[in-house]
Order: C-alpha cells, then structure tokens, then sequence
C-alpha cells in the first residue's frame, strides 16, 4: 500500500505541476482573447438572463437555466471556498489570493465554453433525459475516432466523484460537527446518507431544486456573516488587500506561524486552490448545465461563467479579507481550522459554529452536485442500467467517508480530478472555433433585433 501511496503522490505532483497550471490557464487565457474579452464584458447580461432564467419555460431541457446553474454551484460552493482559501493562502501566503483571482477571470471563459459545447453537443438518453458534458462534446464535436478519450474523462470523473465529491465531503462534516457539537461521526454518516439518498431518488429534477433554495439562501447567509467579521475588522481591510496585491510579485517573509512563501508558491497554490474550489476546466460542471431549459448554447454560457464569478470572485474572496483582516493568517493554522480562528477572532463562541454549519451544508450540496457528475459519467460507460446500483452505492460511501481516515482515497481523488482536466481542456482548443462562430453568431443576430432578449 505504501508502494502505492508513493506512485500515486508522485503522479499527483506531476498532474498539479507547473505543465497543468500553464495548460489551466493558458487554455482560459486563449478563450478569453479569442472571445475577446466577452466573459468579462457581459457579465451583467448574465446576470440578467440568469434572472430571467428562473422561470420555467418552454425551451429543450430538464431544469431551468438558475437552476443549473445551482446545480453546478452546489459541487463548487464548499471546502474550496472555506478550507481551500485558508489552505492556499497558508502555503502561498496572502498574494496567492491575487492569483486565484486572475484564475477565475480566466477560468470564467472556460466556463462559457464548457456550457456552449455542452449544449450544443448533448443528446437524450433511453429515459428521454438531457445528458452532455465532455464525454458528449468530445464523442459528438472532435468525431468517434476520439471516443477513447471521452471515455478517459468519463472514467476519471465517475472514480473521482467518490473521493473528491463524496467521502472527503462526509468527512468534513462529520469532523466540524464532532469538533463544535460533539455529535458522532457514525451518525453524522447515516444522516447524511439518507438525506442524500432522498434527494438522489428525484434525480436531476429533484437535485436542482434542492441546490436551487439551499446554495442561495447559504451562500448569502455566508456572506452576510463574513460582513459582519469585515465590519468589526473595517480598518485593517486596506492593509488586507495591500497585503494581498504586494506578495503576488514579491515573496511573504515569514512571520508568527507563518512559514513565509516564494512568489511561485503564491502563483502555485493560488491557481490550484483556485481550480479547486470553482472547477473551470476540469469539466464537471457543464455536465449540469447540459440538461438546462435555454434557447441555445450561448444563453446559457453566459449564465454558467458566472458560476466562477460567484464563487471566486465574491465568496473565496469575504473568505480571504476575514483571515487577512483579523490577522490570523500569522497564527500557523491552516484549512478549516484557520478560517474558524478568524471567525472566532471577531464573533467569540459564535464563530466556530458559524464556519463548522457553513461547511456542513456546503459539503452537502457538493456531495448531491457530485452525484449527478458521477452518475452521468459512469451511465456514459455503462449505460442506464448502473443508475440504481450508483445511488445505493453513493448514499454507502457516505457513511464510509465520515467513519475513516482518508489520507489516500483524498491523494487519489484529487489526482483524478487534475487528470479530468486533460481531455476536457483538449476538447475545449480544439472545438474552440466552434464557439467562437456560435458566438458571434448569437450576438450579430441579437444586435439586428431588438425584440430579441437572448
């Protein structure tokens, strides 16, 4: 097992090595120019058919294009936003903010180009549902000859949802409950599990709903507590971005706790932190975004980059201002426990709390997010039938996840969630002047007609 620990750490170090971080973003910095610029320039059009779009209408899909996009925020919104920025900003030191941020300015036109060839290249399964995501756009826009390769990615996500998006998610909560209430971890798994496996017997109709009432109302209760710690730290938020804007290009000496951090440290672990928390490119979230109600591809690439937007952009960023601000970046602690150190720092007896039901519920929205791209992966292999067989098995490996240890099964979710990334972004260069003529397809049209919202 050690032998195996070993190969597989060492193949993590390659996966999330300079080569993957200069293919994450060199991919989103080719969409973004070859987009030029639109991923940031029509954010608020997004923002105004994500608003349109929570009414249910009459276009081809299975959930509205708000709820998709919930749906895909609920895998994203979790650890990455609460333990991940600590993480990062612990081994990069505060500059590694900077850089998750230009990430997911980038990352955002990966996003949009993710929902375009999802939709544009998404097909209904023997159910009559709406099925896409890479393994489609690869199969469907690159030709069959490159099947092998939407089955590598099909394998890698369908694998990795279990780590990644299940066990390390139970644990996590089961851990912040144990921690800050003292409830078992046995009986955090059982919970979870059956809350889990109620939503899963509603599938993706049920899946969206629940994300669509619980990642808002947590997300936004989130915030409004994180303002709450910006507030009654006010006067240290300049130095906080100062901080910030000064170790992305110069190295953070070591201070306190702190160990001190090069600038490629920064660079490193901000982007991969960054990847981490929103996924853009690693190809998971168009496959939620492919069964959405939308008038075409472009409308609904827009309301996806924003899935980036909000998570980076605005929640990893009131995460990052709380643990700079109070200054307890110094103290040596780091993931989880150091974002509650902040917390707890500015709102005693409250701030533990506060952080361990935060990372509850946003570790179980991801693990009903992960759901849906684990199940849709593996029915890309193995067909309708493994449906029924894979929700038992995930609600299971919940209870698994919140009862042991999960040193390796972590190492290997997270390398195969690095691995994910290699065919998608691939998929994404090659059908990429694809997206560009839908794209400018979609807005000469919309600029000859004025009646036309979308």
């Amino acid at each position: 097992m050690e032998t195996i620990t070993h190969f597989v750490g060492t193949v993590n170090g390659i996966v999330w090595g300079v080569p993957m971080l200069i293919l994450i973003l060199g991919a989103g910095l080719f969409l973004t120019v070859g987009l030029r610029f639109l991923s940031i320039m029509k954010i608020p059009f997004g923002f105004s058919l994500l608003w349109k779009g929570r009414i249910p209408g009459d276009d081809a899909g299975d959930i509205t294009p708000f709820n998709a996009l919930m749906t895909s925020l609920s895998a994203t919104i979790g650890t990455g936003n609460i333990a991940g920025v600590a993480t990062a900003i612990f081994l990069g030191g505060p500059g590694a903010v900077f850089w998750m941020w230009m990430t997911a300015l980038v990352g955002m036109a990966t996003k949009y180009a993710e929902a375009v060839c999802a939709v544009r290249f998404r097909e209904t399964d023997e159910n009559g549902n709406f099925v896409g995501g890479p393994m489609y756009y690869i199969q469907n826009g690159m030709g069959s000859n490159w099947r092998w390769l939407a089955a590598t990615f099909a394998l890698f996500a369908g694998i990795a949802g279990f780590g990644i998006g299940n066990m390390v998610q139970s644990n996590s909560i089961a851990d912040a409950l144990h921690s800050n209430f003292a409830i078992p971890h046995l009986y955090t798994g059982i919970i979870v599990a059956l809350l889990v496996g109620a939503v899963l017997l509603g599938g993706i109709q049920r899946i969206s709903e629940v994300a669509g009432r619980l990642v808002p109302l947590m997300a936004a209760l989130y915030i409004l507590a994180s303002l709450v710690v910006l507030v009654i730290n006010a006067g240290a938020i300049p130095s906080a971005f100062g901080l910030i804007f000064t170790h992305a290009f110069s190295p953070a000496a070591a201070t306190g706790g702190f160990a001190g951090a090069a600038v490629w440290a920064a660079i490193r672990f901000g982007v991969a932190r960054g990847v981490f928390s929103n996924e853009a490119g690693l190809g998971s979230a168009p496959i939620a975004h492919a069964a959405a109600k939308t008038k075409g591809p472009v409308s609904q690439g827009l309301v996806a980059m924003l899935g980036t937007f909000i998570d980076t952009i605005i929640v990893c960023s009131f995460t990052a201002l709380a643990i700079l601000s109070t200054g307890v970046w110094t103290s040596g602690k780091t993931g989880a426990a150091l974002t509650s150190a902040a917390f707890e720092a500015s709102l005693p007896d409250f701030g533990g709390p506060i952080i361990a039901i935060s990372l509850s519920v946003f570790a179980f929205t991801t693990i009903i997010g992960w759901s849906y791209y684990s199940e849709r992966s593996l029915q890309y292999l193995f067909g309708t039938g493994i449906i029924r067989p894979f929700r038992a098995a995930w609600s299971l490996a919940v209870i698994l996840g919140s009862t042991v240890k999960l040193g390796f099964i972590w190492l290997l979710a997270d390398t195969l969630n690095a691995l994910m990334a290699i065919p998608n972004l691939i998929a994404l260069i090659v059908l990429s002047p694809i997206v560009f003529g839908i794209t400018k397809e979609f807005f000469d049209t919309r600029g000859k007609s004025e009646n036309n919202p979308f």
